[in-house]
């Protein structure tokens, strides 16, 4: 009449081993948490484990991509204001900041140490940073090649530390000084907010060990 057989008492797990059973699974829980969950997904990492697995700097990009798109989602009328107030941080020392003079990038073309080219398509995103020690000092200047802005935010991280110096929306260009507030990698990500491609250069000379772009 029926097609299995109903298990012996015996046969049935005790309230011991249900409980066993529960408890291991929540200990496992709570390490892929700590361990894997919260460095992939926040850039959380209080043990150490994500970073030497490459997943801290993939949740501090989720977290970063996030603040970015919220910056993104405020109404365009403030827009004038945050230009405002990067240019107030700008003056403050924070970073010191310049702009160029008219065709002075071609004249100091030659005296720039790298030069890094990249096409963004529209919604897309990148990420390149120096490595550079605390106190390090490099100069930068990028640029939207053609018509287009990008939004940026220039900002650095390192040994469970990180900073953010300055953020912009619909900007063209920009250049400057970059002071390393500690030991790690420092520079910018950039999104193109825009409906057609644009392609942006980056130029960099001074004091930072190398060049690099994140995974």
């Amino acid at each position: 009449m029926y097609n299995s057989d109903t298990p012996l008492r015996v046969e049935l797990p005790s309230s011991k081993q249900l409980l066993r059973s529960t408890i291991l699974a929540a200990v496992s829980a709570s390490v892929l948490l700590v361990t894997v969950v919260l460095p992939a997904e926040y850039g959380i990492d209080p043990t150490g484990v994500g970073r030497l697995l490459r997943m801290t700097e993939m949740g501090e990009m989720k977290m970063q991509l996030a603040a970015e798109a919220a910056n993104d989602a405020a109404a365009d009328t403030k827009q004038l204001e945050e230009k405002s107030a990067s240019i107030g941080a700008a003056s403050s020392g924070a970073m010191s900041l310049k702009e160029p003079a008219a065709g002075s990038t071609a004249s100091a073309q030659k005296t720039w140490r790298d030069e890094t080219r990249f096409t963004l398509a529209p919604g897309q995103g990148i990420e390149i940073k120096l490595r550079m020690n605390e106190g390090a000092k490099a100069e930068f200047a990028w640029a939207v090649e053609g018509k287009g802005a990008v939004n940026y935010d220039t900002h650095g991280d390192g040994g469970g530390r990180s900073i953010s110096y300055e953020k912009g929306r619909g900007v063209p260009s920009k250049a400057g000084e970059l002071v390393a507030a500690f030991a790690g990698n420092h520079g910018w990500f950039w999104r193109n907010r825009g409906n057609a491609d644009v392609a942006v250069v980056l130029r960099t000379k001074g004091d930072y060990l190398d060049i690099r772009r994140p995974l």
